[in-house]
């Protein structure tokens, strides 16, 4: 137990739980977005892979970090783009859609990998670049906060601030007013003149903007390369982790950050004498145990609504 705590209560251990939770909170904040404007997209996971290999390919050929982020990021709006258009123009079941979105992520990108490059696990040909790490003036030096909050990955920083624009369009927005409108009731907003599938693939598109901004973390930060299936079950938690935040984005956050930590806490405990496959399970086991506490949350919360009016 002393060991398990020595691993926990450091300044690298804070470090590495923000490390981690960047690639899942990007995600979770895009699935909050379409999931308040009434559309679950559950291709988050193929999105983020998708653009996790074009961060790779664009900046590799391009030798620009900041182009390839922008490839990762036009690619992973494209596969929402797609999903939107076959869901909301020829009416393809959201769940399978994205269902085939991360089948196709999951093939798909290997075979273009080898393509372009003759890998088929990696991108280890690619001289592909890395966006950089930043120091803050100031709280670098400062003694505890500084290790933890300083040199950080530049998206690491753009994904705390991403917390504080998406509360900001959800709640102080047109947009984010209409988004909120048609996820709670869609017959109401459209009787206003709110057109509900441009509102639809806009939160979509969003969507998968933050969530290829999530994969590009993880092959141009998080890692340094391409490997397939990198997000391994990423998007999934991050759609979990919404659920868990109850659709609220400061409830979001936290949830990611708890997922993070599960994911920290299983590189962390590496040091010590424990199974790696069982250290490997802990992501998911907290997801399990997460999304468990929340059904049995909102059981509970029906049963009381439908009790009050025999109470009554």
């Amino acid at each position: 137990m002393n060991s398990l705590l020595n691993v926990i209560f450091t300044t690298d251990f804070a470090f590495s739980l923000l490390r981690v939770t960047t690639p899942i909170l990007f995600a979770a904040l895009g699935a909050l977005i379409s999931n308040r404007a009434g559309i679950i997209n559950i291709g988050m996971e193929g999105i983020m892979l998708v653009s996790a290999l074009a961060g790779v390919i664009v900046s590799a050929y391009t030798q620009s970090a900041w182009v390839g982020l922008l490839g990762a990021v036009l690619s992973g709006t494209l596969i929402a783009g797609i999903l939107a258009f076959f869901t909301l123009k020829f009416k393809t079941h959201i769940i399978l859609g994205g269902v085939a979105i991360n089948m196709f992520a999951s093939g798909g990108t290997v075979f273009i990998l080898y393509l372009l490059s003759g890998d088929k696990g990696s991108s280890t040909s690619l001289a592909s670049k890395v966006l950089p790490s930043v120091q803050i003036p100031l709280i670098k030096d400062i003694p505890v906060l500084g290790p933890i909050l300083s040199g950080h990955h530049i998206l690491t920083y753009v994904s705390i601030l991403a917390v504080l624009a998406v509360y900001y369009l959800l709640n102080r927005t047109p947009l984010g007013l209409r988004i909120r409108s048609v996820g709670e009731n869609p017959h109401a907003a459209q009787s206003v003149g709110v057109s509900v599938v441009k509102i639809q693939y806009t939160a979509l598109l969003l969507s998968g903007f933050f969530a290829s901004l999530g994969g590009a973390y993880m092959s141009m930060g998080y890692l340094s390369l391409f490997t397939r299936d990198m997000i391994a079950g990423r998007g999934w938690i991050a759609i979990a982790a919404e659920s868990m935040g109850r659709s609220t984005t400061i409830g979001t956050a936290l949830t990611s950050l708890l997922f993070g930590a599960a994911d920290a806490l299983s590189n962390a405990l590496q040091v010590l004498k424990i199974p790696a496959e069982l250290i490997a399970t802990l992501p998911y086991v907290a997801t399990v145990i997460g999304l468990l506490i929340y059904a049995v949350s909102e059981t509970r919360k029906k049963n009381k609504k439908v009790k009050s009016p025999v109470a009554k």
